[in-house]
């Protein structure tokens, strides 16, 4: 492609909105939380070859937005925490059956965000939100949930909420290793009109500004995240179709197989960094 036409003006369109700034909006901006400071800057895992250091999108935003992630008075994501903590409790479904009655108090699930996705028993990778509705429709007898659900939403950031401030630490090898290789390739893959790769924005030109929009590396160890775009919670799932479809591609569906495998990689490449979840991005 770099030779042809089309190419040649790609990369004129990209340089033309693209500028180079300060890689981060505060650099020597630290995260601290209830006295507590999480890790969003770190080592990049050894399976990464062309980046040294890992960074939180967090050190992207600016320092308004950075303020209000570190008030959870402020952090509109919390209103999502407490919701699940009260479904966490509530009996539902035809067996009688809560959250709380096979697993406990909600801190029971401390450090299950920061291996997601998994592999389950059978050998299937799956997200948060395939195990969620595992256990609603095979324990509880109750309905699924749909993937962008305010149900789902908020149980899953609940459910991440009790990781936050622990280190992502996904699952690569073993059983999960035709996963994460499925979605490397999806990663470094050219997609759509615009033909572009995870790899060009996230990897390539991180820290650049790309219209109005300060290019992160891409990290997904704030999610679900509370974006000021939205107006609201979203899903990984979400801000990856989200992506696709800026490259002029149809998508994966949320949930789909292609989705969790590239959720797996992705996440791989912030193995290190904190959970931050509810997260405030723009």
């Amino acid at each position: 492609m770099p030779g042809t036409a089309k190419g040649k003006l790609m990369a004129g369109l990209l340089a033309g909105v693209m500028a180079t700034l300060p890689a981060m909006a505060d650099e020597s901006a630290e995260l601290i939380i209830d006295g507590e400071t999480l890790i969003t800057r770190a080592p990049a895992p050894d399976h990464m070859e062309y980046i040294d250091e890992i960074l939180s999108g967090w050190l992207f935003r600016s320092a308004e937005t950075q303020a209000v992630q570190m008030d959870d008075f402020d952090n509109p994501g919390m209103i999502f925490v407490d919701e699940g903590l009260d479904m966490w409790n509530e009996v539902e479904g035809t067996e009688g059956e809560s959250c709380a009655s096979c697993h406990g108090d909600a801190d029971s699930m401390a450090g299950v965000r920061t291996q997601m996705p998994h592999v389950n028993d059978e050998g299937e990778l799956w997200a948060m939100e395939d195990y969620v509705n595992n256990c609603r429709t095979e324990r509880m007898g109750a309905e699924e949930w749909g993937w962008e659900s305010s149900e789902m939403l908020a149980m899953t950031t609940m459910i991440s909420y009790q990781s936050r401030g622990m280190p992502m630490n996904v699952q690569i090898d073993g059983e999960a290793a035709e996963y994460w290789e499925q979605g490397r390739e999806m990663y470094y893959t050219r997609y759509g009109q615009l033909e572009l790769s995870c790899a060009n924005c996230h990897e390539d030109n991180y820290g650049n500004m790309i219209r109005a929009d300060h290019l992160s590396q891409g990290q997904l160890n704030g999610f679900p995240v509370y974006r000021l775009k939205w107006a609201g919670l979203g899903s990984i799932h979400r801000r990856l179709r989200g992506c696709i479809n800026d490259t002029r591609a149809e998508s994966f569906r949320r949930g789909s197989d292609e989705l969790t495998a590239l959720e797996l990689y992705v996440s791989s490449r912030g193995n290190g960094l904190a959970v931050e979840s509810p997260s405030v991005r723009n």
